[in-house]
């Protein structure tokens, strides 16, 4: 019965490189890309803080505890905090993208780590270790078998971020070996996450990111007891990848091949936009299409190359995506991102509203915008945006964007970064000194004791 299992599973390797990765041998680049994703997620917590979907989080879940839900005046157990602060994060889809699965990853590994971090007085140091460890792990478990969890209609941050969690969560809280290997095959069967929130602009996905760093702490916990998990828990007959990706092949050698070497994380987008990760290049396009001198009205159709892994999430059904549900469903629509970009000259956190999904002249536009599939398109490997115009007169303006912004080919400087997240803070109704005293405290954060008291309301 047992024949066909190996010496040796993917767990048992994963925990392995965890535990062994040396706090004092992680690069500068790692080092600020933690700082950096950090700073991401407190802004989009503070941006979020006061939705009523992150209301709703927390009227659903019970106060008390230590740990810190970020703006907010009451204090939750880790579980909860993560919950929410995870949903906050991944509210406005506004957060982090790793290119090559597609996943989010610190909308993930941050709530879960933080919370943890306060629960138990986890050291600066271990959580440096932890989130490293979580998000560079989370963006290689995305690469087993690019596309295939999202065509099987489950969210991979959610799939894959509730073993990300884990693993960050375990070495957070130093857990051995044997330990770690249980607590991720107790996550592989608490992971969950479909996309149907893709139909009416439901709030689910929302939750996702939230409910992967809840899981991770609870998967963490039970096994640090003992609670025996399955060590096949990714390659097994009835595995991660089998059930998720249905498929159990792929190519596991990029979990463990080059770790504490070749960091994918560094190479993580930072979206400059606050929607979906795909829609992000078509924004470009649509932006300098408006600097062209010619107005919406002037439109008679327009046609976009787009990759078929898009398709499902972006485009279709059409006639819906034209005229999106709500300002939510509004973010996974590539028509919509492309005419409020066009008409607005933005695409931030005002631009998907109530008032702009019932905005007759965007509508107008939007219902002009159709697509046709580049059998060619490299997605997953980048993500490219095509706009083509054509106007009552007969002429033809066109954009491609080969690449995101935000990303490896064009990255965000800490400046810019840094920018995004006042932006945020400022949305989210904190005050400037208190933004720019978050930004002073960032890398004391990583070094002496964890304390987010300030990050309350």
């Amino acid at each position: 019965m047992t024949d066909h299992l190996p010496v040796v599973a993917i767990a048992e390797l994963l925990a392995k490189q965890s535990i062994d990765l040396d706090i004092s041998k992680i690069p500068k680049l790692m080092i600020d890309r933690a700082e950096e994703l950090l700073i991401d997620v407190v802004g989009l917590c503070v941006a979020s803080r006061n939705t009523d979907y992150v209301n709703a989080v927390i009227a659903g879940v019970d106060t008390g505890g230590p740990c810190t839900a970020i703006g907010h005046h009451q204090t939750f157990s880790a579980e909860a905090a993560a919950l929410i602060n995870g949903t906050a994060t991944h509210g406005e889809d506004f957060d982090d993208t790793f290119e090559g699965g597609p996943v989010h990853s610190s909308t993930v590994i941050a709530p879960a780590v933080l919370a943890v971090a306060e629960r138990f007085g986890c050291s600066g140091h271990d959580v440096m270790a932890g989130f490293v460890v979580g998000v560079e792990s989370l963006c290689r478990m995305s690469m087993v078998v690019p596309k295939a969890i999202h065509k099987s209609g489950f969210h991979p941050t959610a799939i894959l971020g509730a073993m990300g969690a884990t693993l960050a969560v375990s070495r957070t809280m130093r857990l051995s070996h044997r330990q770690t290997v249980d607590a991720l095959g107790i996550a592989g069967s608490m992971a969950s996450g479909i996309i149907e929130y893709l139909a009416e602009g439901a709030w689910t996905k929302r939750l996702h990111a939230g409910w992967a760093a809840q899981v991770g702490i609870q998967a963490a916990r039970l096994g640090q007891q003992g609670f025996l998990g399955p060590r096949t828990v990714f390659e097994g007959t009835h595995g991660l990848y089998s059930g998720f990706a249905r498929q159990s092949a792929g190519n596991y050698a990029v979990l463990t091949e080059g770790f504490g070497e070749d960091w994918y994380a560094s190479r993580i987008t930072f979206k400059p936009y606050a929607t979906g990760t795909m829609n992000q290049p078509y924004v470009d396009c649509a932006l300098r299409l408006a600097q062209k001198g010619f107005k919406a009205e002037e439109v008679a159709s327009v046609l976009c190359e787009t990759a078929e892994g898009y398709v499902h999430r972006l485009w279709d059904p059409l006639h819906a995506k034209q005229r999106p549900a709500n300002a939510y469903a509004a973010k996974f629509s590539a028509p919509f991102n492309i005419a409020v970009a066009f008409i607005t000259g933005g695409a931030g956190l005002s631009a998907f509203t109530d008032q702009t999904v019932s905005d007759p002249r965007i509508l107008e536009l939007a219902s002009k915008i159709s697509y046709v599939v580049d059998p060619n398109n490299p997605y997953p490997r980048a993500y490219t945006g095509h706009v083509s115009m054509t106007l009552k007169d007969g002429r033809v303006f066109e954009e491609r964007q080969p690449h995101i912004r935000g990303g490896a080919q064009e990255p965000l400087s800490r400046a810019e970064i840094e920018n995004k997240f006042r932006l945020n803070c400022l949305f989210g109704g904190w005050s400037e000194l208190k933004a720019s005293e978050f930004l002073s405290a960032v890398p004391q954060l990583f070094s002496g004791a964890v304390d987010l008291t300030s990050l309350r309301a």
